[in-house]
């Protein structure tokens, strides 16, 4: 499975090394990702996802039903049906 959050698109990112005599070699920032099993009482139904922690705070603040339409409403595809 690829490192990208499910709901929001986030993916790795490259960027350089740089030492302590400035020499540069290339380097992957890889975003914070967890595997995490959610239940959707709406529609009686589990899910698993593999999101990023950012997003967990957000679902942890609005509810992954909630955060699901709002994402929904911007126009993401997250692949999960409602």
């Amino acid at each position: 499975m690829s490192r990208i959050c499910q709901l929001t698109g986030k993916r790795p990112i490259t960027g350089n090394h740089v030492s302590h005599s400035k020499a540069k070699t290339r380097r992957r920032f890889l975003p914070n990702l967890v595997k995490k099993k959610f239940y959707i009482p709406e529609k009686d139904k589990w899910v698993t996802l593999k999101i990023s922690t950012s997003a967990l705070r957000s679902i942890n603040k609005l509810g992954i039903y909630a955060y699901l339409q709002k994402l929904e409403k911007k126009g993401y595809d997250h692949g999960i049906e409602l």
